[in-house]
């Protein structure tokens, strides 16, 4: 019986690292399990053995972890829900499969196949020489090696002698399936041009369609939201439904997620070769050595990864592009996802880093950024470095940012920009910057706001240009012509650094 509670799955293969086209579905899932008050459920696919690739298990949690998008029931959920629902690693469940797949026998909605892989593909040569695709199906099934053409005792026979065999989904003939798609609406699917899939493989293992269906009806699960490269399976998923007299989940297929020139699905290969991130977090492949980076080690916020993956083939249908998690739970419907392919933009993911950056509170900024000041060799006070990220931060999309843009704030330039030198650095200049040092060292309050007033009246009463003292100013203080408002930096570092920047720079480029 189907649970009335909404129940969706998430169900990874671990053959290597999340791809974000997987982290968007976990996400589509869980966002539609929350708005529902359901249960998001992880479920290891791990029948195919080898392909399973050393920690990509636990590369997968770690994922989900870091991404604030936690299972509900899984692999490490409780022995009560394991009983009524696990093992969640397919895995740990092939023995259930086998009673299914004779079930499906017995009803007549399946048969056991004895042709080899040498005598398929004869087949298939025939049929290429005569311009024809082969299929098995209703069309052939009856002259090639299986249960259907054979008589019980010769297929006995077989089975008793140990020959090696599968077993194959009978397809229905001359039947037009009526399928609904959350997504994509009403599909319809002519039974004949389908083919006998193979449930039961000759190793004794499952293949994915018995075992996925198998283990969706015993987990209960409600909705199957899942990628686009799943839609040819949806009419063989419904008849398995059907051949088990079990009710079948609501299906929904997403869109792909395509490369940014909007030509090709984005794979995992692409992140490395183009230059950005297609992965959660970093991996090291445990057969190469290779490393292929990750959202997390190059500085993107895990709720900045989530609110641009969920605008890829969804939107609101309004203008807010910021959302927090709680806000996509509340917004998100599966009817407002789209049916075409999703781009990737890379610069858009890091506009999402940069607008999530900006709501950041500058203590927690700070405590990104003193490992990197103390490799640095410098050795600053927390309030400090919250005062200085507070200046620079709208600058920056990545902490790791952070140092080019504020250094002086930490060390005095030891060289000053060449051509910005020519340009700001004038014959009067080194007169200027000296009559100015004792006007800064006998300001009394020194806050932005004061030394900006004292030093703009003494420039209006010299009768001088704010051009002629304001960019040799910041090239003294800062050896370059970058960096915030000027007179926060000398409030910030304070006016005896103030006074020995401005001497310096007079010694230096007078």
């Amino acid at each position: 019986m189907m649970s009335t509670k909404v129940r969706v799955r998430f169900a990874p293969s671990p053959t290597g690292p999340l791809h974000i086209g997987g982290v968007r579905t976990a996400l589509f899932n869980y966002l539609f399990a929350k708005k529902h008050g359901g249960d998001f459920l992880l479920r290891i696919e791990d029948t195919d053995q080898n392909r399973y690739v050393e920690g990509a298990e636990e590369y997968i949690v770690a994922a989900l972890k870091w991404l604030n998008i936690p299972y509900d029931q899984g692999p490490s959920s409780s022995e009560e829900i394991q009983k009524k629902y696990g093992p969640f690693r397919q895995s740990e469940r092939k023995d259930l499969y086998k009673n299914y797949a004779d079930t499906l026998i017995n009803n007549g909605w399946a048969y056991y196949a004895f042709d080899t892989a040498e005598e398929l593909d004869e087949h298939r040569k025939d049929h290429e020489e005569k311009g024809k695709t082969f299929i098995y199906n209703w069309h052939n099934r009856l002259k090639l090696k299986n249960s259907l053409s054979l008589s019980t005792e010769e297929v006995q026979k077989k089975i008793n002698a140990g020959e090696d065999y599968v077993i194959r989904f009978k397809s229905p003939q001359d039947e037009k399936l009526h399928l609904k798609d959350i997504i994509r609406g009403a599909i319809e699917i002519d039974t004949n041009i389908l083919d006998d899939k193979v449930l039961f493989k000759s190793d004794g293992m499952p293949t994915y369609h018995l075992a996925n269906i198998v283990d969706d009806h015993l987990m209960e699960i409600t909705h199957v939201i899942r990628g686009e490269e799943w839609l040819p399976s949806m009419a063989l998923h419904v008849l398995l439904y059907r051949a088990f007299e079990w009710q079948a989940p609501e299906f929904a297929h997403l869109p792909l997620i395509l490369k940014p020139t909007g030509k090709g699905k984005l794979s995992k290969r692409d992140g490395d070769k183009l230059g950005f991130p297609v992965f959660p977090l970093e991996w090291k492949d445990p057969t190469t050595g290779d490393v292929s980076r990750g959202y997390k080690e190059d500085g993107y916020f895990n709720d900045a990864v989530i609110n641009f993956l969920a605008f890829l083939g969804w939107n609101p249908g309004t203008e807010q592009e910021i959302f927090n998690l709680d806000e996509l739970i509340n917004a998100f419907e599966l009817e407002k996802v789209h049916k075409a392919g999703a781009r990737f933009d890379p610069d858009k993911t890091k506009w999402y880093n940069h607008q999530y950056l900006q709501q950041k509170e500058d203590k927690e900024l700070a405590a990104r950024y003193m490992p990197m000041l103390v490799a640095q060799a410098i050795n600053a006070e927390v309030d400090y470095v919250e005062k200085v990220v507070s200046l620079i931060k709208e600058r920056a999309s990545f902490v790791s940012e952070f140092w080019e843009l504020s250094s002086f704030f930490f060390t005095a330039p030891s060289t000053y920009d060449a051509k910005a030198s020519k340009k700001q650095w004038k014959e009067n200049t080194n007169e200027y910057i000296n009559e100015l040092v004792p006007v800064i060292n006998e300001i009394g309050e020194f806050s932005s706001k004061n030394i900006e007033a004292v030093v703009k009246q003494w420039i209006s009463d010299k009768e001088l240009g704010f051009g002629q003292v304001m960019p040799p100013l910041r090239l003294a203080l800062v050896g370059e012509m970058k960096g915030p408002h000027v007179f926060d930096i000398i409030e910030l570092i304070g006016k005896e650094e103030t006074v020995n920047r401005l001497q310096k720079a007079v010694e230096v480029l007078g």
